[in-house]
């Protein structure tokens, strides 16, 4: 008789680390293809790959890791052969880049379903006469679409002959437009946000909507306290000598520019430093990949309890690519435990290899005539006839807390430059009579991204996203002076230009007061995103076409087989 096998007892590991995404790349072929042609494909293979390899990163700055097979998909055997070859190295996400003529079933699907259902998975080809791999491309998308399932097809461009055909520019950007879309879907699920307080001071549109963020998105949200992080701050639950270093570094670069009145001052501020050091320490015991804090109304306003100091500096220092510490990767965080923004925040962040997000009140729309207006008001009789918003208008994004630092210069700017164009002023105290430092800067013109608000509905169960191209503009200072101090002078503020929405629309259709922008995000990668994780795209811009070639991605063939890319995504259900 056969001795029973014992079960094997995995060793004990000191922590778990989140699992990197890998990108398998393949290519299926006929058994009837001369050889010369067959060393093609794996040339082709070899060289997407490595175009791929180090130009998607996680907001951390990790390369996510790519590999693949030189082994070409004839039919089911070899299929079954690369698909261990991919289990084995963690493969979840399929780039398939075929130059010649093949069999869809007997090779790619046979493939693909060995893997679960919501991999992603990405056909690019060029387009190619001779052999026409452009021919299999059509014929695979097709196949897949029919079943229901979620292709990209990327039609691109290298040279039909010669044994090492290098892809264009453009296909390469669309095929890591892409990637870094597959990337920021795969990379999150399984992860956790942490979130400090309840329902965000009574927002409906902020809540943390705990079931469709695990189903749609695979996100965990673990909910705190805000009890916990008051008895941590009492009990000195942080390393002191570091508090003492992150006020010397916040001192060293603001010096009078942080308003310090007295000791009590001095204790307040100090605990708003701790609270970061605190919350980072929790996160990172968590592995968490963001987070929020209610603080209004309980921490810092009601008046029945004891008002605690405001967690403005905290929620910058998070979202911003450095610290006291050094570079760092942005940690998405909302203010007022705003779940919606902080989804969006962390979508956008991962979908740009890292930007830091900007966190604003939706708070003032300045339509033409109501900066005309409030010019003549203030004595400026001219005005730059030319200027971006004299013939748009703007939006005034401000809020007491969760900018991140880097939105106070331009991108690849200094520590030294971003931080001396910031104050941190005492906080209204009639808004927050715990007291403590507000944070302030006023955002440069010339910044480029994508201004975007996540909301959820349950009527249908699925999550939106409404964004526009947007870019950050300035005003004349006495102009700006007069917008700022009508709103409130002692928070950041950023001047923001949608590049297609109207004022009227944009002030009608915000599907909440908060609003979120990260900078070189490009568009297509938040398509291919909102099309793997079913995510609406709501874009009501009179001015915009459906299409903007050169910028949208091609809609997938899956969203035209099913009544439009809203009506697939309606009836699409669980996650992708």
């Amino acid at each position: 008789m056969n001795k029973k096998p014992k079960a094997k007892c995995l060793p004990v590991i000191a922590k778990g680390n989140p699992k990197v995404p890998v990108i398998g790349v393949f290519a299926p072929c006929d058994p009837r293809i001369d050889q010369a042609s067959r060393q093609r494909s794996q040339n082709i293979v070899e060289l997407a790959a490595n175009a791929i390899s180090g130009a998607v990163i996680l907001p951390d700055k990790t390369p996510v890791s790519v590999v693949y097979s030189s082994l070409l998909i004839d039919g089911e055997a070899q299929a079954d052969i690369v698909a261990q070859q991919f289990r084995k190295a963690g493969v979840d996400i399929l780039v398939c880049l075929p130059d010649t003529w093949a069999f869809p079933q007997l090779t790619t699907i046979s493939l693909l379903q060995q893997f679960p259902n919501n991999i992603p998975i990405n056909i690019t080809c060029g387009n190619s006469g001779p052999k026409p791999g452009v021919v299999y491309a059509q014929a695979l998308a097709g196949a897949i679409s029919q079943y229901g399932r979620m292709v990209a097809l990327n039609i691109g461009n290298w040279p039909d002959t010669g044994s090492q055909p290098r892809m264009s520019t453009q296909t390469v950007t669309n095929l890591i437009d892409w990637c870094y879309a597959a990337v920021s879907a795969v990379a999150l699920r399984g992860r956790r946000v942490m979130i400090f307080g309840h329902d965000s001071m009574g927002m409906e549109t902020a809540l943390a909507h705990v079931i469709p963020t695990r189903n749609i998105f695979g996100l965990e949200i673990t909910r705190l306290d805000m009890k916990l992080l008051a008895d941590m701050l009492q009990k000195g639950a942080y390393k002191k000598k570091e508090l003492k270093e992150l006020r010397a570094w916040i001192d060293k670069h603001l010096g009078k520019r942080l308003e310090i009145r007295s000791q009590a001052d001095n204790e307040r501020f100090n605990l708003s430093l701790a609270m970061y050091l605190i919350n980072r320490d929790l996160m990172g015991g968590l592995n968490a990949v963001g987070g929020g804090f209610m603080s209004q109304l309980e921490w810092g306003s009601d008046l029945r309890g004891v008002p605690l100091p405001v967690a403005d500096c905290m929620e910058s220092l998070f979202n911003s690519s450095f610290d006291h510490a050094g570079p760092k990767a942005p940690l998405p965080y909302a203010t007022e435990a705003d779940v919606q923004g902080l989804l969006t925040m962390l979508f956008m962040t991962y979908l740009s290899g890292g930007n830091p997000p900007l966190f604003m009140d939706f708070r003032k729309v300045w339509e033409v005539w109501e900066i005309k207006e409030l010019a003549k008001k203030i004595g400026l009789k001219k005005l730059p006839a030319k200027a971006d918003w004299l013939s748009k208008g703007l939006v005034d994004g401000n809020n007491s807390g969760s900018a991140a630092f880097d939105w106070a210069a331009k991108p690849g700017s200094s520590v030294k430059q971003i931080m001396s164009r910031i104050s941190m002023p005492l906080a209204d105290a009639g808004y927050f009579p715990g007291g403590g430092n507000s944070v302030t800067f006023m955002t440069p013109a010339g910044i480029e991204g994508i201004a975007a608000r996540m909301a959820y509905s349950s009527s249908c169960g699925k999550f939106s996203l409404i964004w526009d191209q947007a870019h950050t503009t300035e005003v004349p200072a006495k102009l700006s002076r007069a917008m700022c101090n009508l709103t409130n002078w002692s928070w950041p503020h950023t001047f923001v230009v949608p590049e297609y929405a109207s004022m009227l629309e944009y002030k009608q259709y915000a599907p909440a007061n908060h609003f979120h922008m990260t900078w070189d995000l490009p568009v297509a990668r938040l398509q291919h995103w909102m099309d793997l994780t079913g995510v609406l795209s709501v874009t009501p811009w009179a001015a915009r076409p459906s299409f903007v070639e050169g910028l949208d991605r091609p809609q997938p063939l899956v969203h035209l087989l099913n009544a439009g890319e809203n009506a697939f995504k309606m009836f699409s259900s669980g996650r992708r």
